[in-house]
């Protein structure tokens, strides 16, 4: 009986500390390694086919380098039982920095049965995220209103622009700054949160799967406890063994590679009676578009956003609904939006696509006046920064390669004004832990590139899983390929590690066939006619938009 004896290994911890106060009073850790966990019901509602989960609360310093400074901090944390014989527990994350994922835990264990049979799935909402589910939110920057403006178009490279530009980015830097938790929420500080969990567990080793920043926090708990590291899947990754805030500055390139050489491609193939027949005319008409929507209260920076990021079946649905609204509010009497579209009006805009109107979507632009404080607390914390000045240099270089969001990209990075410094340093994946860990990533990633997940497998001296013309973020269990499904599955489950090898792509949203491009991977390769369908497409595809949105 597992779960018995993770319990007994606790409750004994528990009564030699009660028993042995001196000793707790030298230990300034026993009354975090000493609690015990008490599962309960979940805040969130789980998704429709995932398993149901019970949640827990943990007590953590809020400084592990002074666990006895400083009120204590809460984290949540969900777990879904193994079905069969347990080996372990294996933690997940979907990444941000900031992602709430205790949902996560279940949604993955309805995905992957196989997986859930023999570890315990464990979620996970980090500090400074708040509980998911519920009305805490976690950390947030209040961003006075008055130093956002509003109206933006950074293809505009005059000096008032570029000021303008600059205003929301330190702003956001200096609110998150101001709050006394931003020093404490980090991935050092996580990754400490999370090897008290695996005490907590009763467990030697912790596994781990984690996507796109969630990459880098797995790593980073790998390189600080590799003798607590156990099997550590790192799914759509930044370079671990580099720069974090290098995956942000890379977004103008890996997101206009996406746009032009995939995501066009496919709006011809699929929607070429509403907004063109070739690339070029669907570039044009998209231009005649952002025109439009400017003049009806959606700003080009707003505009340009929805394409950036553009890691889901449901952001590409998206993009092509707010066209193809443009394209027929200019043109009245175009063909009306599919099915397909319908569904995304009704979970975006809260209406059904015929009745969705262009001041529907203008009044959905986002308010930044309340900001994420994990992300920025991390991304910008972990790291020394770059100046504002150098971001702007970034931003005239990119601007003309990749308009899509090279000319945003560098005026809007917070980072550019983040003035405190690292509080401890991050050390790279040893060689010890390097039999554990695998990669995977897609060739056409537009939010963590096909390069730094390379470089990041090469550097560290592990093997990466390429999966060839692969446009979305997330690929295990997320994008329904069986090749990549069956290799983390066999190491994770039979601990039989795949090599390097390149997996190939499986079709695009409504279509039948692979359309190969040839992009970093070289070379396109074979590619699969099918991809998964069952009854867990629905789940997939939601936890798929999810992980995109955080990231």
């Amino acid at each position: 009986m597992p779960g018995f004896r993770a319990g007994l290994v606790v409750t004994i911890a528990a009564l030699v500390a009660a028993a042995t106060p001196a000793a707790a009073a030298d230990d300034p850790l026993a009354p975090y390694t000493g609690q015990q966990l008490t599962w309960g019901a979940c805040a969130f509602t789980p998704a429709a086919d995932a398993r149901p989960a019970e949640c827990a609360l943990v007590t953590v310093p809020r400084d592990w380098a002074n666990p006895a400074a400083g009120v204590d901090l809460q984290v949540s944390i969900s777990r879904v039982a193994a079905t069969g014989q347990r080996l372990g527990a294996l933690l997940v994350n979907p990444g941000g920095p900031g992602g709430q994922g205790t949902s996560l835990a279940g949604a993955l264990a309805g995905l992957e049965p196989s997986v859930n049979q023999l570890y315990d799935l464990i979620g996970m909402d980090p500090r400074g995220t708040g509980r998911e589910g519920s009305d805490d939110h976690g950390f947030q920057c209040q961003v006075p209103t008055g130093r956002l403006p509003a109206g933006l178009d950074a293809r505009d490279r005059s000096a008032r622009s570029v000021a303008l530009h600059q205003q929301s980015p330190r702003a956001i830097a200096e609110a998150c700054q101001s709050n006394a938790l931003t020093p404490y929420v980090t991935t050092w500080q996580t990754a400490h949160d999370m090897d008290l969990i695996r005490t907590l567990l009763g467990d030697e080793k912790l596994n781990y799967l984690g996507y796109s920043y969630g990459t880098w926090l797995g790593a980073k708990y790998a390189s600080l406890f590799p003798e607590h590291t156990g099997k550590t899947v790192l799914d759509s990754s930044v370079n671990f063994e580099g720069r974090l805030q290098a995956d942000f500055e890379a977004f103008p390139v890996i997101d206009q590679r996406q746009f032009d050489d995939v995501y066009l491609p496919w709006v011809v193939r699929r929607y070429g009676d509403q907004l063109g027949t070739s690339v070029a005319e669907v570039k044009a008409e998209i231009e005649r578009i952002r025109a439009f929507y400017k003049t009806q209260g959606v700003d080009g920076d707003s505009f340009d956003r929805i394409f950036v990021g553009n890691g889901s079946q449901f952001q590409w649905y998206l993009g092509v609904l707010v066209l193809v609204l443009g394209a027929n509010s200019l043109e009245p009497g175009g063909a009306a939006p599919g099915d397909e579209l319908d569904a995304v009006s009704r979970s975006a805009f809260g209406v059904p696509a015929a009745q969705l109107t262009v001041a529907k979507v203008a009044a959905t632009v986002p308010d930044y006046t309340a900001v994420s404080g994990t992300r920025y607390a991390v991304a910008c914390g972990d790291q020394p920064t770059r100046s504002a000045a150098w971001y702007q240099r970034l931003s005239d270089r990119q601007g003309s390669q990749y308009p899509l969001y090279g000319w945003l990209y560098g005026l809007s990075e917070p980072c550019g004004f983040w003035s405190d410094a690292p509080q401890h340093t991050l050390p790279n994946l040893p060689a010890q832990v390097a039999k554990n860990v695998l990669v995977v990533q897609g060739e056409f990633d537009p939010q963590t590139g096909y390069e730094q997940a390379k470089a990041a497998s090469r550097a560290a001296g592990v093997p990466l899983v390429s999966v060839d013309d692969s446009p979305f973020h997330g690929q295990y269990a997320l994008s329904g390929n069986p090749c990549v499904d069956g290799m983390v599955n066999t190491f994770l489950t039979r601990n039989s590690r795949p090599g390097s090898v390149t997996c190939p792509g499986v079709p695009l949203p409504d279509e039948d066939a692979v359309h190969p491009v040839t992009g970093p991977l070289g070379a396109a390769h074979s590619s699969l006619t099918t991809r998964l369908s069952d009854a867990h497409s629905v789940l997939r595809n939601e936890v798929q938009r999810q992980v995109s949105a955080l990231n």
